[in-house]
């Protein structure tokens, strides 16, 4: 590619930031935490005024920061979303200047990623898949964990600031391999979500006190890390978002269209699917995405007719 190459593994001074929302707010407080401006951009006015509370600066659109940095980080819901901040009106493209670095953060559709980071190449920018493991206020902590795709150049190039975003940052392979790392680890994540939702709703129909069930998940074979971070929001019903549940039913639909593509029978992630879009049709869509225990809550079984066929079913066969 050729290009000016900027000292490996140098930091920038200021850097944008495209998508303020839970996870880019978090992002900026870890760039201003480490003295780097950051100039961004939303389509949210109080997310920018916001942004502008902790310390950054506000941009009118994404071509305007790429006038003002060599690296412009992405926090957005989806790949469209991406594809027309980079390249429609208005966008990262349409600048005299272009950046050097494009980081984005976004689960996003591990083709069309690829197909984004190659056309970007054509146009000498790098484009990195950086995508994260983590709630918000994981990452606002440094707790989240990266999963880097991309030309593995650009990545030593960029390591450093992404390791002050940080402390576990992978780098798993060409283009496109960040997006299905997180598609992976979210299909984990998000099924030890919802079983702890349904393991506390049975020790709850149980009489068991959640509290004290809490602190025996956290000392038995049954642990996970969501009981840590959403225990205590499932025991309290604190459904205030640090993820949320319309974010992850898109991520979910990803991966079952990824898991028909290569033939895989994903009975457990489809049963998921069908709850979180329950929980969207409740009026739960915005909400944290713990607040699968209130769908869980919801499906009681209410066939108790005991004219009902003579066969029993499977719960009363246990």
């Amino acid at each position: 590619m050729d290009k000016k190459i900027r000292k490996v593994n140098e930091i920038p001074a200021s850097v944008g930031l495209i998508g303020v929302g839970l996870v880019g707010t978090a992002l900026a407080d870890r760039f201003l935490a480490n003295d780097i401006t950051v100039i961004g951009y939303d389509i949210d006015d109080d997310r920018l005024d916001n942004l502008e509370r902790m310390g950054g600066c506000r941009a009118d659109n994404p071509g305007e920061i790429a006038q003002s940095v060599s690296h412009v980080v992405l926090s957005l819901p989806d790949t469209s979303i991406v594809k027309k901040v980079i390249e429609g009106p208005d966008g990262i493209l349409g600048s005299q200047k272009k950046p050097a670095y494009i980081i984005d953060t976004t689960t996003g559709d591990p083709e069309e990623t690829i197909e984004l980071s190659q056309r970007l190449a054509n146009r000498n920018i790098s484009f990195l898949d950086a995508t994260i493991c983590g709630a918000s206020s994981q990452i606002q902590k440094g707790e989240g964990v990266f999963m880097v795709g991309g030309e593995s150049a650009a990545y030593e190039e960029c390591s450093s600031l992404l390791h002050l975003l940080a402390k576990q940052v992978f780098y798993v392979g060409s283009p496109g391999s960040g997006s299905k790392a997180k598609l992976a680890t979210n299909l984990v994540l998000g099924l030890n979500r919802l079983v702890l939702a349904e393991g506390m709703v049975f020790a709850e129909k149980l009489g068991l006190p959640l509290d004290t069930f809490l602190k025996l998940l956290k000392v038995s074979p049954a642990y996970s890390v969501a009981v840590d971070v959403k225990g205590e929001k499932m025991l309290k019903s604190d459904f205030n978002p640090a993820s949320r549940v319309h974010q992850h039913h898109k991520d979910v639909s990803l991966i079952l269209k990824y898991a028909r593509l290569q033939h895989q029978d994903m009975p457990l992630s489809q049963v998921h699917y069908d709850i979180l879009g329950k929980a969207i049709e409740a009026g739960d869509r915005d909400l944290d995405s713990c607040a699968v225990i209130k769908e869980v809550r919801r499906r009681t079984i209410k066939d108790i007719n005991p004219k009902r066929s003579k066969r029993r079913s499977s719960y009363e066969k246990a």
